[in-house]
């Protein structure tokens, strides 16, 4: 569910018409409903208390949508962050969750960022390898403490919409090797500045099948049992995100309940684990949209259409990187005939190509459509290609809405590049 509907022939986020933020904020501008938030957050964790999880760390993936509101948002209900830089920590921190909520994970972890993840004493750091190891047990060393560490273990299950978005096999670059797991494990409980807390996994995005997390967490649940029988000790199991979110021309993806219900049989009996996850996705996409606005319809005398849009690759990449899917709907509703139409951008590329030959109703020069689904992995990857000003974001709460990252101007764009001193 999502607080984006049509009132009076008009899409609204929660109380506000979207075509008054258009009119007021300008396009393209993302637009996050709170109330969605807030909802998607609460059923997942909730889901997972009624499947018999005592208190489980739902640290959201911060990658997914970084804005410190956003962040706010859902660290005022209790959540936590997974982190996979020092820029995401320092959000994180900067929108009150606390530093025992956050997770720092990630496969290229620098010293400074490893010193800084430890200064501000995070919750855990997720190791992806052994030179990873060995950097954290050097940092750890010269900052004379033990450094919390999980090791992330690939357990090499295929799953993930999209080959880019897929990280739970052998041959992609996270996590260390089931078959290396325990040697290690040993390694880093017997040294005197690691403290290793358990193990982790991250199958890949957009999952909308249970039998991979399913073959993953067992795989996961075996390896506790494993290390424990070898005398370490394993106080924690991070099991990932990556649940899917209906992106509309797909079919509905498992629920969070039953998603939790799966999480619970497999791991019925772990009493003494505590238990983490990481959504992003399945919390945000489905609470964003973005609006642009139409430049002109080209038509070529062939009879193919371009509806040319306000709205580039550099503002949502995902049709262009992963050739995502994004329903679009006009703000206004609207009698005109739907016929196919390429939707595209103004950027200097093929590839900035929303959609083809999509059925949508003719619309004119200013009329407002609605990406929907953008919550996620939007206005994060967004750019300033082709010297294109940043996409600004706004976030809706009932009847109001305020600018949470505005659009930059062009002077602010090139103050920030300072000419050679030869030039």
């Amino acid at each position: 569910m999502n607080h984006f509907e049509v009132r009076g022939g008009e899409l609204h986020c929660e109380d506000v018409p979207l075509s008054r933020i258009a009119a007021e904020v300008g396009t393209p501008v993302y637009v996050y409903s709170s109330a969605t938030l807030e909802r998607h957050y609460t059923v997942f964790r909730d889901a997972l208390v009624e499947a018999g999880l005592v208190d489980p760390l739902v640290a959201y993936a911060v990658k997914a949508n970084s804005n410190v509101s956003v962040l706010k948002v859902l660290g005022n209900l209790g959540a936590g962050a997974d982190t996979v830089s020092e820029g995401e920590i320092r959000r994180a921190l900067a929108a009150g969750i606390p530093p025992e909520r956050i997770v720092f994970s990630g496969v290229g972890k620098t010293a400074r960022e490893i010193e800084f993840a430890l200064t501000v004493g995070v919750s855990e750091i997720n190791v992806e390898s052994e030179p990873e190891m060995k950097l954290i047990a050097q940092v750890a060393e010269r900052l004379a403490l033990r450094a919390p560490i999980v090791f992330r273990v690939n357990p090499d299950v295929e799953a993930g919409g999209h080959a880019k978005i897929a990280t739970g096999k052998a041959e992609n670059k996270f996590g260390v090797s089931f078959a290396e797991a325990a040697r290690l494990y040993a390694n880093a409980s017997n040294h005197p500045h690691l403290n290793p807390l358990g193990v982790a996994c991250h199958i890949g995005s957009q999952i909308t099948d249970m039998a991979p997390f399913e073959a993953a967490f067992r795989k996961m649940r075996g390896l506790v049992e494993s290390l424990r029988a070898e005398g370490l000790s394993v106080e924690r199991l991070d099991l990932g995100g990556g649940l899917g979110v209906p992106y509309f021309n797909q079919p509905d993806p498992p629920s969070p309940q039953a998603y939790a219900t799966m999480v619970g049989e497999v791991v019925k009996g772990m009493d003494d684990i505590r238990f983490a996850f990481e959504p992003g996705r399945v919390i945000a996409a489905n609470a964003g949209v973005l609006l642009a606005s139409v430049i002109h319809l080209h038509e070529r005398p062939e009879g193919r259409k371009f509806l040319v849009l306000d709205a580039a690759m550099n503002d949502l990449i995902r049709p262009a990187m992963y050739e995502a899917f994004h329903d679009i709907r006009p703000v206004q509703a609207t009698d005109a005939v739907p016929v196919a139409l390429d939707v595209v951008g103004p950027v200097c590329e093929t590839g900035d190509t929303f959609t083809r030959e999509r059925l949508l109703p003719l619309l004119g020069p200013g009329e407002v459509v609605a990406f929907m689904s953008a919550g996620a992995y939007g206005a994060a990857m967004a750019s300033e290609y082709n010297s294109r000003p940043l996409v600004p974001e706004v976030l809706v709460s009932g009847d109001r809405y305020a600018v949470i990252r505005r659009r930059p101007t062009y002077e602010e764009m090139l103050a920030d590049e300072t000419p050679a001193e030869w030039l």
